[in-house]
């Protein structure tokens, strides 16, 4: 189903990255061929 698809994650406060990176992997296993992220802030 995401064979080959270009995948781009929208989180609207990143503070750790572990979700999106756990999302990410998990698109990746399941065939995506590029996951990218777009974060629209950031905990400091």
């Amino acid at each position: 189903m995401l064979h080959g698809r270009r995948i781009l994650l929208i989180d609207d406060v990143m503070t750790t990255g572990a979700t999106l990176q756990t999302a990410a992997l998990l698109l990746k296993r399941a065939g995506a061929s590029e996951v990218r992220a777009l974060v629209l802030a950031k905990t400091a």
